[in-house]
């Protein structure tokens, strides 16, 4: 293992700051755009959503792909006021795109590549909310409240400042967890050699997307800037990364675990979340593998 000497760690440092700077303008831009596209249509794709009866999964993985302020969460309100069922909610958690997007977009990724992802998270969603609600018969939950309020303070993002000013604490928090990430991804880079560090979360492939999904956990958008940036930087492989983004539902868990006191129920909807979304990161792997 390499010994960092102080010079060498002002560089890491210095250049992480460089790295994290230049995504700045890129990341508010896209920011902007989504929050205009939030206030433009979030009333609308959850009215959709509610009404969607037995295709609720494929509103809801539709709706999931669209960066949506708190989508995650809202829909967690309406699966505790029963009105929405398990496996839509599974659909929307396994098709939303956190914070993802914007990063890709600031690392001026290939459209196509990231027109690709979106597809397949929401197809991905899509096919697992229906066999969810096929298991357990199209049965939304009972009503547990009178009024449900999908509101976006449940993931304090500040929407309600208006697009400018929530784009702006958008960007201001990514960009604190980018750099962050950057300056601890150098640091690694750095004592234990970039081959090694590769190989040991690329070479795995079933304990990577076991990993990621853990990670996806995780019940805030620094799950997804810590995956997608791995993936930037060739550490994990495609489905590692897909695994981690389909398990990460932003703070639609906590939202879920506040609102509905059906413990077991959270448990057993977290546990097919997880198992779900890393059983299509192994088998994107896999496909990846032999063809």
């Amino acid at each position: 293992m390499i010994h960092i000497d102080m010079e060498t760690l002002i560089d890491l440092l210095l250049d992480a700051c460089m790295d994290s700077i230049k995504l700045l303008p890129f990341l508010m831009a896209a920011y902007v755009i989504m929050e205009y596209l939030e206030h433009k249509t979030s009333t609308k794709t959850r009215a959709i959503v509610r009404k969607a009866g037995r295709l609720g999964p494929l509103a809801g993985g539709l709706a999931g792909v669209f960066p949506q302020c708190g989508f995650s969460a809202a829909a967690s309100n309406l699966y505790a006021g029963g009105i929405i069922t398990m496996g839509t909610l599974l659909a929307v958690f396994l098709s939303t795109s956190d914070e993802m997007l914007p990063i890709f977009i600031s690392e001026a990724v290939d459209a196509r590549i990231v027109l690709v992802i979106l597809g397949m998270k929401a197809v991905m969603g899509m096919l697992t909310g229906f066999f969810v609600d096929f298991v357990f018969r199209f049965r939304p939950s009972p009503i547990r409240y009178k009024e449900i309020h999908t509101r976006c303070e449940s993931e304090h993002c500040g929407c309600d400042r208006g697009i400018f000013r929530s784009a702006l604490v958008h960007t201001a928090k990514i960009f604190l967890f980018i750099l962050l990430f950057t300056i601890i991804l150098n640091v690694l880079v750095t004592l234990i050699g970039e081959e090694r560090l590769a190989g040991f979360m690329s070479g795995r492939p079933l304990l990577g997307p076991a990993l990621a999904g853990i990670v996806g956990l995780i019940p805030n958008c620094a799950s997804s800037v810590v995956i997608t940036q791995l993936y930037l930087n060739e550490f994990i492989s495609f489905g590692t990364m897909m695994s981690g983004l389909l398990v990460g539902a932003g703070a639609g868990l906590l939202v879920l675990f506040q609102t509905n006191r059906r413990w077991k129920e959270n448990l057993l909807l977290l546990s097919i979340l997880y198992v779900s979304g890393t059983a299509w990161g192994i088998l994107i792997d896999l496909i990846s593998h032999y063809f």
